[in-house]
């Protein structure tokens, strides 16, 4: 029998969660002893692959990169959790929103700005008219809050749904 496959993957946001995940320390030789990590800052894969098992998907959709991710990702995955605060509300990226984008932008590549000023129209991806969390788009399986999450909540969520059990995780939720 093949191993349960998880996959991480980060939106805007700061890499907190992941930071957290890395913080399970010897219980991540537990976890991707009984799991195979496909994709992730902590693997090289360029490209998310098909039939992932369990993905947690830090940070919210703030741009068309974004979108387009998170939508390929849920096709491709059967538990979606959304790891912490971005993900589940949109957090700091989310403080954008009032702003706008161009004002935004203005303010970080023009007035900020000691050479080269202006908005860069092919470095950084197009962003959208509001930074938003990843339920607004696709469905979510599991809730994870915590900005971030703190390490023994992630490794019983992880544990749980690899058991084949419904996470028991306080302050977490679950459903579509």
């Amino acid at each position: 029998m093949s191993k349960p496959r998880v996959a991480t993957v980060w939106l805007d946001g700061c890499s907190g969660c992941h930071m957290s995940l890395v913080d399970l320390d010897e219980r991540l030789l537990d976890i991707f002893g009984r799991a195979d990590l496909v994709y992730g800052p902590l693997v090289d894969v360029k490209e998310f692959p098909e039939d992932v098992d369990v993905c947690l998907v830090e940070g919210s959709v703030s741009s068309e990169d974004d979108l387009e991710r998170i939508f390929k990702v849920r096709e491709r995955t059967k538990v979606l959790v959304a790891f912490g605060d971005c993900a589940v509300t949109s957090n700091v990226p989310g403080m954008r929103n009032p702003i706008g984008v161009q004002p935004l932008l203005e303010c970080a590549y023009i007035e900020n700005a000691d050479i080269n000023k202006g908005i860069p129209d092919r470095i950084i991806p197009r962003l959208l008219p509001t930074s938003q969390p990843i339920n607004r788009f696709v469905d979510v399986d599991v809730f994870l809050p915590g900005c971030p999450p703190h390490a023994d909540l992630i490794y019983t969520l992880l544990d749980d749904l690899l058991a084949g059990r419904t996470p028991e995780v306080a302050g977490a939720r679950f459903g579509r």
